[in-house]
């Protein structure tokens, strides 16, 4: 898998180039955002023309990390689905795909803000938060000391600039103590690593494990860059 180990409260973790953190002592997969049906949700609204084949990939990608790394537990952490009727709107081929990898192991859907009810009956346990000491898993990091904190909700992103060309990366984040995740769907945005939002939760140095292809590459957030903004492209 090419992952790239890192520490987080004592812990050893890996950060997967799909997107996906993996405890292999507790045989845990995490993965945040997965903001399934957003494609659809823009095809009901007409906001955007946008192919309705995400959940599919989202799932094909989860599928493929279930099989590979053969977790007990997986956990989502929340935003799992788009919008209210998301799950109304899954199509037979999607629901029957997740009814096949909630029996390879336990979910446990966290709550999002996105997320205002429940899966269905079967497809695993919900929460607000869990703990597995020593981290604790949930859906948007809290403001402050969080020893071992896991969560996602701000779908960061590294803004790189190579041989003279922009980039843009889903990134991990982490100082060692806590570990913020990137957006695991496949049509999830991304929010700037060095936005004021993300950068007043480390008060010291962190670092970016930055997504690639084939592998994740660790940053610091010196190494990185601000979005480009249109005043500074005049």
């Amino acid at each position: 898998m090419n992952g790239l180990a890192f520490q987080c409260s004592g812990e050893h973790l890996e950060a997967l180039p799909a997107g996906a953190l993996h405890w292999p002592s507790r045989r845990l997969l995490a993965v945040a955002d997965l903001h399934l049906e957003k494609g659809s949700s823009y095809a009901v609204s007409a906001l955007k023309l946008l192919p309705r084949h995400d959940t599919r990939q989202t799932l094909a990608m989860l599928g493929k990390l279930i099989e590979t790394l053969q977790p007990e537990i997986v956990v989502c952490l929340g935003d799992s689905f788009h919008d209210r009727q998301a799950i109304a709107r899954l199509p037979q081929v999607e629901r029957a795909e997740i009814e096949r990898l909630t029996g390879l192991a336990r979910f446990i859907w966290i709550a999002g803000n996105h997320d205002p009810i429940p899966p269905p009956v079967g497809w695993g346990h919900v929460a607000e938060e869990i703990a597995d000491a020593p981290l604790v898993f949930r859906h948007e990091a809290q403001f402050g000391p969080a020893d071992g904190e896991v969560s996602g909700h701000f779908h960061p992103v590294a803004a790189l600039t190579v041989r003279g060309r922009g980039l843009r990366r889903r990134c991990f984040l982490t100082d060692g103590r806590r570990v913020i995740l990137p957006a695991f769907g496949a049509y999830a945005g991304g929010l700037n690593a060095l936005d004021p939002a993300i950068a007043q939760l480390f008060p010291d140095d962190y670092d970016a494990l930055v997504v690639g292809k084939e592998a994740v590459r660790r940053l610091s957030w010196r190494q990185l860059r601000p979005d480009a903004t249109l005043a500074s492209l005049a």
